[in-house]
């Protein structure tokens, strides 16, 4: 399927844009833009010795760079490309607002650099599983023998991708809020929205708000708007949205599917929705155990993904094939050691609350490990719904106390060790009491419903952190 909009360099040549930080995505975009003949100017608040290390290496290639002021608009800018974190609330958007400047971001610059042939994109958001889910996505088109990759919020910066040498037939795209938000020309072939939960609440100012960002990824589909029929939010985004005739809004679900629904039936997942009869034929696509991990979670994230493959029309065979030979990258439940008959599982991806029910759904008696930075989220609603499944826990990290308290309203049977160490051998402190919470048939679960930034790098690190101490508690 040919473009729907395409950009010439003519357009480009002697624009002045201003692209907002330093990082892979804004330098990916700038590098594009002057590389078309634009005036780039990079701005970025810091101005460090690794900022100063980027911006020496962004100035060899002819792009302008300021570093320690991120809040004044570059004189005669007529664009602003904007990184993903930037919050709309930014002083530089208020001055190119107030200068009549429009800001986008590198998505929105991707999607009108695309050529007359270019790849279709089939898009994936949602508050959790999107990586997951897009490089499912990925693997099954790949099974299907078509040529494609993982881009958007993982993987190779998409303005790379669609500007590269490399031919794709189609993409699969991730895409978060936020790049959703400065995206407005967006029109994508198809696209899902996994699930809705209150996150970024702070960047976006409300859920509502959150809410439409995400349902951006739906305006203009061209074959499918994948929704999650459990979470009725992403249904109502599907309804709101202005698709091309002919656009068909397809459910997933953990259980028997409707007509125009991908479902599980007696642990086969089955497509009523692409077939001749879907009110009496259903296809099948995987077993249950294809899907690995088979988390319940994980088996909706499968089913998304093998609506937007088969929205593009791959055959249901290479569904199969494709799910068989996907991995999940590491930190989302991934299994660390079995010792003494306990499973030690590390999912630190689970950074909200929404991601940690998930995890904890999957498992029948969890030593569960928590905490971190709560991102202004509050826990009654996860500990109410996952008490019944606590042998015990065990909580780290600086809103360790909002945790404790909903474990004191909703499970105040459970057992609660309170860990008030930050240093480096925390971690290991916390997976020596969860070991002495357990029994044989317990799973140890580090997901942690909180970012790790108080206390890690990143998500990474706390999960590098815990699959250390659990392994060297076989040593």
């Amino acid at each position: 399927m040919g473009s729907r909009q395409v950009t010439s360099s003519q357009e480009w040549t002697g624009r002045r844009i201003t692209v907002a930080g330093l990082g892979v995505s804004g330098l990916s975009a700038a590098r594009a833009l002057t590389g078309l003949g634009a005036a780039v100017t990079v701005v970025d608040g810091g101005d460090s010795e690794a900022h100063r290390e980027r911006a020496a290496a962004a100035e060899a290639e002819g792009i302008a760079v300021r570093l320690g002021d991120a809040e004044t608009l570059p004189p005669g800018t007529g664009l602003v490309v904007t990184s993903p974190g930037w919050a709309p609330s930014a002083p530089l958007f208020a001055a190119a607002a107030a200068a009549g400047v429009d800001v986008v971001g590198d998505v929105e610059i991707a999607w009108r650099l695309r050529g007359p042939d270019s790849a279709p994109w089939l898009a994936v958001t949602g508050t959790n599983g999107k990586t997951t889910t897009t490089q499912m996505l990925a693997s099954i088109l790949t099974a299907a023998g078509l040529r494609t990759t993982a881009v958007g919020n993982i993987g190779t910066p998409i303005v790379d991708v669609v500007l590269g040498e490399e031919q794709y037939d189609v993409l699969a795209v991730e895409l978060s809020s936020y790049q959703l938000h400065w995206a407005p020309s967006l029109r994508v072939h198809s696209a899902a929205v996994l699930n809705l939960a209150p996150d970024h609440l702070d960047w976006h100012g409300s859920m509502e708000a959150y809410a439409a960002d995400k349902g951006r990824v739906y305006e203009g589909n061209q074959v499918a708007c994948v929704y999650n029929v459990a979470d009725k939010a992403t249904e109502d985004l599907v309804r709101a949205a202005d698709v091309e005739e002919g656009c068909r809004a397809i459910g997933f679900t953990l259980s028997a599917p409707a007509p125009s629904q991908l479902g599980v039936v007696d642990g086969i997942l089955v497509d009523r929705a692409f077939v001749e009869d879907r009110r009496r034929q259903a296809q099948e696509l995987a077993e249950t155990g294809d899907v690995q991990p088979s988390a319940p979670h994980n088996i909706a994230n499968a089913l998304a993904a093998a609506a937007l493959a088969r929205a593009y029309g791959v055959p249901a065979a290479a569904v199969r094939e494709g799910l068989r030979a996907f991995r999940p990258d590491a930190h989302r439940i991934a299994h660390v050691a079995d010792l003494g008959g306990v499973a030690y599982v590390d999912d630190s991806k689970a950074t909200n609350t929404h991601a940690a029910q998930a995890s904890l759904a999957a498992y029948e008696s969890i030593v569960w490990i928590a905490g971190g930075l709560a991102k202004g989220a509050v826990f009654d609603e996860l500990v109410a719904r996952s008490a019944a499944r606590l042998r015990g826990v065990v909580l780290m990290g600086r809103d360790r106390a909002l945790i404790r308290e909903a474990l004191a309203r909703h499970a105040p049977e459970v057992p609660v060790v309170d860990l008030e160490r930050t240093d480096t051998g925390a971690m290991a402190a916390a997976v020596h009491e969860a070991r002495g919470l357990a029994r044989a048939g317990d799973t140890v679960l580090l997901a942690p419903a909180c970012a790790s930034m108080d206390m890690f790098a990143n998500y990474n690190k706390r999960g590098d952190a815990f699959a250390d101490a659990v392994r060297g508690l076989g040593a």
